[in-house]
């Protein structure tokens, strides 16, 4: 503030301002007045403009989220068979084949299976570690998700099935 400013010294600064003493100096440089009244009105204009800003900018933001809400939210799908195709592509469903077939040979399907472009099953039946149905009985994404009510069990399995 100019106060602060005009009211430096009382030697080296400008000193054209006297500002009262309302409380102690400083503890390191005696007979120092602090502008602590300057300093409090400051540290109030910043709050002022601070809530100014959030007011205005959550009206902003209030009005933004409503737009995108009613323009855009209500209008979003699920590409449902994209979502099944990238679920049931996924190498890393290849941990739940860890318990039967082993890290290494877990490893190796998953590798296969990236290098060649193909799926962890198609990987899996060419190396010969698992048979079709084996495959089917280990890998269930559902039961890769934490704990599901039925409903969204039965839900997830007509969707995805």
């Amino acid at each position: 503030m100019i106060y602060v400013f005009l009211g430096s010294g009382p030697r080296c600064g400008l000193g054209e301002l006297v500002l009262p003493e309302n409380e102690p100096g400083s503890s390191i440089m005696p007979g120092k007045v602090n502008p602590t009244q300057c300093e409090a009105l400051t540290m109030v204009c910043a709050q002022v403009m601070g809530n100014h800003v959030a007011v205005t900018v959550g009206g902003l933001i209030a009005d933004a989220s409503a737009s995108f809400e009613k323009n855009c939210v209500r209008g979003i799908e699920a590409n449902r068979e994209r979502i099944s195709k990238l679920l049931h592509e996924s190498l890393m469903l290849v941990t739940s084949l860890n318990p039967k077939i082993g890290y290494d040979n877990a490893a190796a399907v998953a590798k296969k299976a990236h290098k060649e472009g193909s799926t962890l099953k198609e990987a899996a039946l060419k190396l010969g570690v698992l048979t079709s149905e084996e495959f089917d009985t280990l890998v269930v994404p559902e039961k890769m998700i934490g704990r599901l009510m039925l409903s969204q069990k039965l839900h997830f399995t007509m969707f995805y099935s």
